[in-house]
């Protein structure tokens, strides 16, 4: 059985961050482990707490992982401090962690913030280069860019997301994937290789549900899993792509806000 580890934030309510992550990968026939950033008190309305992990600690999570069970891909999701940053990369580079999918959250779907600014200078700095891709929505992607010359100020169109992308590609030699899950219309995302320059436009159905929560780590997850079982980075994001829409389309209703979406909507239980 290949493997995947999930390097992220734990969501109490189950939509998002580790747990979101665990299901995903055990969807696709991939064992998953943990490491977990932080500790949210977190709901369908909102999050309530964050309780980071020390770098000691997250240190000796990282350890017990690489030292035991090798995984086959890593997906970096929720960073909270510079310190975490520091010390997965070094963990990275020490173990020598392969595809890695890294998913630049910063913001929860109810709007809260998950991320500071510190630990996001980090993590461009030290873990961004190292990633095979980063899977950053167009939020994010506007972060990423907004003190670049000629980038667009709101990415609105696609030719705006290319553009965006192909800076990130440039800037930090790693494949990008620009989700345009903001945009109306189609679900249409962009992905630009990094060693090809090739440019991929990924149109999809957009499914029309608001319990949304969670998509971005689920889709992350999905383009881990694929990596790890062997699937080239371009299958492996477009099967991902497919498969977060079946999540939105099996339509689970759960909770009073953004609700999660279903995981497992692809595996049949006994009833």
């Amino acid at each position: 059985m290949k493997t995947a580890l999930t390097i992220a934030g734990s969501d109490s309510c189950g939509g998002a961050g580790i747990q979101a992550d665990i299901k995903t990968m055990t969807a696709h026939g991939v064992y998953a482990m943990s490491v977990i950033t932080s500790m949210t008190a977190q709901n369908t309305t909102g999050v309530y707490a964050i309780q980071p992990s020390t770098p000691q600690f997250l240190d000796a999570q990282l350890k017990a992982v690489f030292e035991d069970i090798t995984p086959d891909a890593v997906k970096i999701g929720m960073i909270s401090t510079a310190e975490q940053a520091e010390v997965i990369a070094r963990s990275l580079c020490l173990y020598g962690a392969r595809h890695i999918v890294l998913d630049p959250v910063m913001v929860a779907s109810s709007g809260s913030t998950l991320s500071g600014e510190s630990a996001l200078s980090a993590s461009e700095r030290l873990l961004f280069p190292s990633a095979e891709i980063i899977t950053p929505n167009l939020p994010e992607a506007a972060a990423l860019v907004r003190n670049a010359k000629n980038m667009p100020e709101k990415i609105e169109t696609v030719e705006d997301m290319t553009a965006v992308g192909e800076y990130l590609v440039g800037k930090y030699g790693c494949n990008a994937l620009i989700k345009g899950g903001h945009l109306s219309g189609d679900a249409v995302d962009v992905l630009i290789e990094a060693k090809s320059g090739k440019r991929h436009i990924l149109r999809g159905q957009r499914v029309n549900n608001l319990n949304n929560h969670g998509t971005g780590c689920t889709l992350s997850s999905a383009i881990a899993s694929g990596l790890a079982n062997g699937k080239e980075l371009v299958d492996a994001v477009v099967a991902a792509k497919q498969y977060v829409t079946g999540c939105l389309m099996a339509m689970l209703a759960l909770g009073k806000g953004v609700g999660p979406v279903n995981h497992l909507w692809n595996i049949k239980t006994a009833n």
